[in-house]
């Protein structure tokens, strides 16, 4: 019997479509159920007790009641793994809004590394600080500001399995005008100055400023960081008020929104600020100094505040161990920063301003940062707003609300397991015996301990 040439072309072109039509089995190895004694998927919702979490490629597919096996779901595999987490309080990733993954060092001792550590030194530094991260339970991270590009690579090394970190939100170099805060050229020699200016991340005027950030945006940055006022640790005797002009700020934020970027400023003092807000910035990492003027120009933006809280323990631990780890114009500024921690918080809160969690990591030590939930509780916030602030907040700042920062069907899976319930003690928070990023077991009792 012979098939007509026609039948036999139409057999040969539909086949490969029916087969297209046809989707394989998923393999039990690309499923994951999760039971936990206490859920918290939706942060400031109230958890819920015995639940189940069902993982399909690293995504959430289910979250329902009961501790349930993989008999409970009619599209999982029999085989599928389950992590028995009942006696454990499961929740969301954590998210650092604010980190330097490149070093633990400052001071003195910062100021010799610059001149002294390689590119490939720091590489590695940052995957051990990025590892340290990922164990203490934050399985995403906004790194603001890395000379090197170090962080740049990073990112994509975790984000492609190379390496374990938490995923990378990534500003490149931060930006700032000539003897502002990231001038990298404070407290050196002059004739080293045009050495350590080729990185390009000062600006002097709008079209300058316009073209840093354009520089940051080339080099594949994901955010922009900006300087209006001086910094704690600047080497300079500048003090902390403004140090960029209003058509500097405004050319660097309209640039970055262009091409679709948020823009984290560093500023301390009230008038840098209000010069940021009124420029349309989206965060104001550190906001020490708050007034009536300040308050009031931030309800009237949708900035982010991001305290940074836990940079004291990094001064003060340093200041323990080396008493002279900080000198002249900085110390001064350390030990004011010391004796003011905690006030602008007092005032942001019942003024209703957004909060989201970071550290300032570098400053203070890498795989410490759930210190930063303790100090927000002490000034101001209670364990449930701290806990959205490092979730549900942070993913909103940083632009991955559809991702991250809550355990609903359809985003990633990232989570963390503690004993013990952190809304009653958020110290809790301190201790993670289990962290799972993208589906995947980055950490558990037996593992990276």
């Amino acid at each position: 019997m012979r098939i007509p040439v026609v039948a036999l072309s139409c057999l040969l072109v539909l086949a490969p479509a029916a087969l297209a039509q046809s989707p394989a089995r998923d393999n039990a190895a690309d499923w994951l159920i999760v039971q936990a004694g206490q859920l918290l998927d939706r942060p400031g919702q109230a958890p819920r007790n015995n639940a189940t979490l069902l993982i399909r490629q690293g995504r959430i597919s289910a979250v329902r009641d009961g501790l349930l096996d993989a008999s409970a779901f009619s599209e999982a595999p029999p085989a599928t793994r389950v992590i028995d987490l009942r006696n454990r309080f499961v929740l969301p990733g954590l998210i650092d809004s604010h980190v330097h993954l490149t070093s633990d060092k400052a001071g003195i001792e910062a100021q010799l590394d610059a001149v002294t550590r390689s590119t490939a030194a720091a590489a590695y530094e940052a995957a051990v600080n990025a590892r340290k991260t990922l164990a203490a339970g934050f399985t995403t991270v906004r790194n603001l500001g890395d000379r090197e590009g170090v962080t740049l690579a990073l990112r994509d090394a975790v984000a492609a399995g190379k390496l374990p970190g938490p995923r990378i939100v990534d500003a490149g170099r931060a930006i700032s005008t000539s003897a502002g805060h990231m001038d990298g050229t404070l407290g050196y020699r002059e004739e080293l100055h045009e050495v350590i200016r080729r990185d390009g991340n000062t600006c002097n005027g709008a079209d300058d400023c316009r073209r840093a950030v354009r520089d940051q945006v080339a080099r594949g940055a994901d955010v922009i960081k900006m300087a209006t006022t001086g910094g704690v640790n600047s080497r300079i005797g500048a003090g902390l008020g403004q140090q960029m002009f209003e058509d500097e700020a405004r050319a660097i934020v309209d640039t970055a929104h262009l091409y679709g970027k948020k823009v984290a400023v560093h500023a301390h003092g009230a008038d840098g600020i209000v010069l940021a807000l009124r420029a349309g910035a989206d965060s104001i990492e550190h906001g020490t100094l708050l007034d009536t003027t300040t308050l009031a120009a931030w309800k009237n933006s949708k900035a982010y505040y991001v305290p940074t809280l836990s940079t004291v323990n990094g001064y003060k631990e340093r200041l323990a161990a080396n008493p002279d780890a900080y000198r002249g114009d900085v110390r001064a500024k350390i030990e004011w920063r010391i004796g003011i921690t905690g006030k602008s918080l007092r005032q942001a809160v019942p003024a209703g301003i957004p909060i989201a969690f970071g550290t300032d990591a570098g400053v203070s030590l890498h795989g410490r940062n759930a210190d930063e939930f303790e100090l927000l509780v002490e000034y101001g916030l209670t364990p449930v707003q701290a806990i959205r602030a490092a979730t549900v907040n942070a993913a909103d700042l940083l632009g991955l609300s559809a991702e991250i920062g809550s355990l609903e069907p359809g985003k990633r899976a990232d989570l963390i397991a503690v004993q013990g319930d952190p809304l009653q003690d958020v110290r809790r928070l301190k201790q993670v015996d289990w962290v799972i990023k993208d589906g995947r077991v980055e950490k558990a009792p037996s593992r990276l301990e």
